[in-house]
């Protein structure tokens, strides 16, 4: 071979071996320790940012139990949807600006101290994490095990679980966190199945004095559930706080959890908002594998999307014992505070616990609500040319915003009256299938998009209050918005309604909250289908449907039975308010059905139903 040519092959082979050597990404710290792993995250997260290429790169962490602390976590500064606002927060893994990175941790327990978020994602395309679980070494919800009731001395016994870290001030129980406290001021009430209580929701927790009996041991008194309690039961005492979730999504595109638990967090077990295209195969909220003792996971929802877009994928998850839903998908009314001109206007967030994030960008489309009757305002669809911050010097961190729009609003558009403005752009397609919701407050799942929206092949099984609930609200929770296309297909739902919350007209409850129904002239939902579902109930509602144009109901099959008592002040099976084109067809009831009995309507036309 010429001396040239052997030359340049040499050189070939030693810049392509160059250029196929691959960084290694550690995480570097010893499992199965109470090593601070927060360290280590810290650590990682730099030579993640360091990195020059783009290719995707996956960083594996060895199985075992890791132990991440606040004081050499990530420090930061977040506003998240629907959460307490208090900053900054900290972090154990903060996935900023990065790409293209998966963290596998194959089997492993996270564990976290504080009050900790445990792994935030802003800012990230293609990001997956996958193979672990999420949880507190003191969680802030504690339960009550009923141990001895004396009706007659107005007392009880009870365990408290997790043992320790509690005090009592004053006859006033304060449970103790890694550098915080709570005073609890609710509970729920479990039976010992884990089903919560039948027709107790919501209990104050307020006993006139707690006493220590013995440690882990407490006696309670002048507690308005010592004559309604038994030994066996469980009281999980919450307060109301939601200061952070266990991983936080925003303003990020492509991200995939997969084969996640997580078993406590103090908010929301997942919260995304402004990102694009968020799948979730085998996340669960839930109960670690084969755990007696512990009744409850997380302080709010299992998972909650706000101002998301692209596709939402959820399937083959386990959601339980959660204080709050399974999944709820919105976006969020600005309130109209002012109108500068014909084109421009003021808005601002208006829910404390929803504010600081950015809402819209330019070239997002919009349209405007009157709040009152939840209608449309007429008018076609405007988009946005600029947005800014005006109690703010930007959008971070701001509540009140100056919008300017492409085409001139309508003449009505101002602060005179009550109106809410949604971005249409943010809002999302959801799937939602094969996942199974139980022993939880509230509702089951929860979605308001415009988009489709199919949920099915999933099992609700004992949900206390809604199994699906199909929302809409500028009024309070400021949460949009009309879904114009929802199938609800081959679910199962078991004994659903056992207690009443907000919105739970039926086990299927299509509730926008319209103030003034009576003088709304157009609908807000539309395009409904529920078909081939099993209802095993003990209960009669099964739909509610307001302001609804277009629902099917056919093909399912519904059986009674008698394991509690029927209590709702519903007593129809289908109750419409103000509904039309509405068909009822080929539905199976276990002990017949009767149309002119078990079908009411409200404020609608004689023909808005069709039964068949």
């Amino acid at each position: 071979m010429p001396r040239k040519i052997y030359l340049l092959v040499i050189s070939l082979i030693v810049c392509l071996g160059c250029s196929t050597k691959k960084t290694e990404y550690t995480f570097d710290v010893k499992p199965d320790t109470t090593v601070d792993a927060s360290i280590a995250a810290v650590k990682l997260i730099e030579q993640l940012k360091a990195r020059k290429d783009t290719a995707h790169v996956t960083v594996v962490i060895p199985k075992g139990r890791y132990d991440f602390y606040p004081d050499t976590a990530f420090s930061r500064e977040y506003y998240i949807s629907n959460h307490d606002q208090s900053n900054p927060r900290k972090v154990g893994f903060a996935l900023e600006n990065l790409q293209n990175v998966t963290i596998d941790g194959q089997g492993s327990e996270f564990i976290f101290h504080g009050r900790m978020i445990p792994f935030a994602i802003l800012k990230g395309q293609n990001i997956t994490l996958k193979n672990f679980s999420i949880d507190f070494e003191i969680p802030a919800l504690r339960q009550l095990n009923i141990v001895e009731v004396d009706p007659d001395k107005d007392e009880l016994l009870a365990e408290i679980y997790p043992g320790g870290n509690y005090r009592i001030d004053d006859g006033k129980l304060v449970l103790l966190g890694e550098g915080f406290e709570v005073i609890p001021k609710s509970s729920m009430a479990f039976r010992p199945d884990k089903h919560l209580t039948y027709n107790r929701q919501d209990i104050s927790f307020n006993p006139e004095s707690v006493t220590e009996a013995s440690p882990d041991h407490l006696c309670i008194r002048g507690w308005d559930q010592v004559k309604l309690t038994s030994p066996g039961e469980r009281y999980v005492l919450r307060s109301w706080e939601r200061p952070a979730p266990g991983i936080f999504i925003g303003e990020s595109s492509n991200t995939v959890i997969e084969n996640v638990q997580v078993h406590y967090a103090e908010g929301m077990g997942l919260l995304a908002q402004m990102s694009e295209n968020i799948t979730l195969d085998r996340f669960s909220v839930c109960l670690k594998e084969n755990d007696s003792l512990r009744y409850f996971t997380t302080q709010a929802d299992a998972t909650h999307f706000s101002a998301c877009k692209g596709v939402i994928l959820s399937r083959n998850g386990l959601y339980e014992m959660m204080a709050d839903d399974a999944i709820n998908v919105h976006g969020t009314y600005l309130r109209v505070t002012k109108r500068i001109n014909d084109n421009t206007i003021q808005a601002r967030y208006m829910h404390p616990q929803a504010w600081g994030f950015k809402w819209g960008e330019t070239g997002d489309s919009v349209q405007f609500v009157e709040s009152e009757k939840m209608e449309r305002v007429e008018g076609p669809i405007n988009t946005i040319i600029s947005i800014k911050a005006i109690d703010k010097t930007t959008e971070f961190g701001a509540k009140e915003f100056e919008i300017t729009f492409a085409e001139p609003l309508p003449q009505e558009i101002s602060e005179t009256g009550r109106y809410g403005i949604e971005n249409l752009t943010w809002t999302p397609e959801v799937i939602f299938s094969d996942n199974i919701i139980r022993n939880n407050r509230a509702r089951g799942a929860l979605f308001s998009t415009p988009k489709r929206v199919i949920c099915e092949n999933n099992l609700f099984d004992h949900t206390h209050g809604t199994a699906i609930l199909l929302c809409g609200d500028c009024n309070g929770w400021y949460e949009t918005g009309a879904c114009k296309e929802v199938i609800i297909r081959n679910n199962r739902f078991i004994n659903g309604l056992t207690a009443y919350y907000q919105f739970t007209n039926a086990i299927i409850s299509i509730y926008p909250e319209i103030p003034n129904l009576k003088d709304q002239q157009r609908f807000f939902h539309s395009g409904i289908l529920i078909e081939k579902n099993i209802f095993e109930t003990f209960d009669r509602p099964l739909v509610y449907a307001k302001s609804t144009d277009g629902l099917t109901i056919r093909n399912n099959s519904v059986t009674y039975n008698t394991d509690f008592e029927p209590f709702h002040w519903n007593k129809h099976p289908f109750f419409f308010e103000r509904v039309r084109n509405v068909l009822i067809e080929n539905n199976h009831f276990e002990s017949g059905w009767d149309a002119e009995r078990d079908i009411r309507t409200e404020l609608s036309s004689k023909d808005a139903v069709s039964v068949k």
